[in-house]
């Protein structure tokens, strides 16, 4: 599967970013080529301290700047790199700032389905909503993960005695069956998921009603039943249309999730008729869930080499996005020649890679164990699965990504899992 040129890449990045065209042509055509000459030589020579490297890349380079040569012999050392860390940290802060806007605004865009994955939207979008909610730029720091806490009225904790709102078998399971498919909620107990169903109430939103608006506090999220609400943006003053939701998608969880305002506002365009769980009852149960699972696998994420190269926020982003399974001796995850639809880490246990040759003698190529992965071949080169994958353990924990959020996620690392795919061969 080819991939866009480094600079398209770039280019059309940049372009959908919020920013005056004058910081669009300098970050193209000032700061990115210095970025990108000083990143490779970093990544060559791979020094143990990169911003020591950083600093005499630097000055190096200032060294031809066309700076007054006799004023420059007067300053120490000393001096010259602590003018050096304050030109770095001013770089980094700029390169943060781009990277909250893509966070913030374009990877929300990046959500709406593209031609060829208009199914996948209907199974995974309850997910990952418009994107995470913007991070609060005023202290310079990035969306916390989900085992972050914040203070405020809706961390206080009191006694709590969740709502009931009594429901016909028919909609309990039809609700079941669509939360089971949100990482949010597929990892509650039986007896919380109960709780959960009796929780959530039935309301109904006329088109055109706002259910949602971008920076208010959120004291509930939404289930669709019926309907397709649209999220919105506010972007250069202007509201815009980044996702349209279908039945099965859940919103407004990340101002819970999170303890952020509103990320976007959500308005009805026809009648719209949801399943509403409120704040008290999604902290107490899910958010409880959601954040010893995240924190446990952001552990297990720490100690893959493969993903030792990404910052704490993506890593957090990753723990969110997987998706655990367990699996019995004999069981086979995947299976050779199969459309790949996912990537897997091992949780726990031990399994084998199989692969069949054309006169059909199948032989055993690779073997995996806690911290391994496999299947991301089948998606990097969008082809069939090179070989199959059995348990050999009594049984196995695996925790799998989907092929959207692989894509979005793990984009960066794809040159590093090329470069493994040989033991496969």
């Amino acid at each position: 599967m080819s991939s866009a040129p480094p600079m398209a890449s770039a280019k059309a990045t940049v372009e959908a970013l919020a920013f005056s065209e004058a910081k669009k042509a300098f970050i193209l055509n000032d700061l990115d080529p210095v970025l990108e000459a000083m990143v490779q030589d970093v990544l060559k020579s791979l020094p143990e301290s990169p911003i020591d490297f950083m600093i005499e890349w630097l000055r190096k380079k200032h060294g031809g700047s066309g700076r007054d040569p006799q004023a420059q012999t007067t300053k120490t050392v000393l001096q010259i790199n602590k003018e050096l860390k304050k030109e770095l940290e001013s770089m980094q802060g700029f390169v943060q700032e781009v990277g909250e806007m893509v966070v913030g605004e374009v990877g929300a865009a990046e959500e709406e389905p593209e031609e060829d994955e208009e199914e996948e939207e209907e199974e995974d979008s309850d997910d990952e909503d418009w994107g995470p909610p913007p991070a609060p730029t005023k202290h310079g720091r990035h969306r916390a993960s989900v085992s972050a806490e914040a203070s405020g009225i809706w961390n206080q904790k009191k006694a709590f005695e969740p709502p009931r709102h009594p429901k016909t078998e028919e909609q309990s399971e039809r609700l079941r069956a669509i939360l089971q498919r949100s990482f949010l909620f597929s990892s509650l107990d039986e007896s919380d998921f109960s709780v959960i169903l009796l929780a959530m109430k039935e309301v109904t939103f006329e088109p055109g009603e706002r259910i949602i608006q971008q920076g208010d506090d959120g004291d509930f999220l939404c289930l669709i039943e019926d309907g397709s609400p649209e999220c919105k943006l506010l972007i250069e003053g202007e509201e815009k249309v980044v996702k349209t939701c279908t039945v099965g998608d859940v919103f407004g969880e990340l101002a819970l999730l999170y303890n952020a305002p509103r990320a976007a506002s959500v308005d009805a365009t026809d009648k719209c008729i949801a399943w509403q769980l409120d704040r008290e009852t999604f902290n107490h149960i899910v958010k409880e869930a959601a954040v010893k699972r995240s924190t446990m696998y952001e552990s297990i994420l720490k100690k893959v080499s493969l993903f030792y190269s990404l910052s704490d926020y993506m890593r957090s982003q990753v723990a969110d996005a997987l998706q655990p399974e367990t699996v019995r001796k004999g069981d086979f995850v995947l299976r050779q020649g199969e459309e790949g639809e996912s990537f897997y880490l091992v949780e726990a246990g031990e399994l084998v890679a199989l692969k069949a040759s054309d006169d059909g003698e199948t032989a055993e190529v690779m073997k995996y164990a806690a911290g391994d992965y496999f299947g991301e071949l089948a998606m990097l080169k969008d082809q069939p699965r090179a070989a199959s994958i059995q348990v050999t353990s009594d049984t196995a924990k695996v925790l799998s990504l989907d092929r959207r959020s692989f894509k979005r996620l793990l984009g960066p690392l794809q040159e590093l899992m090329l470069k493994k795919s040989a033991d496969y061969s």
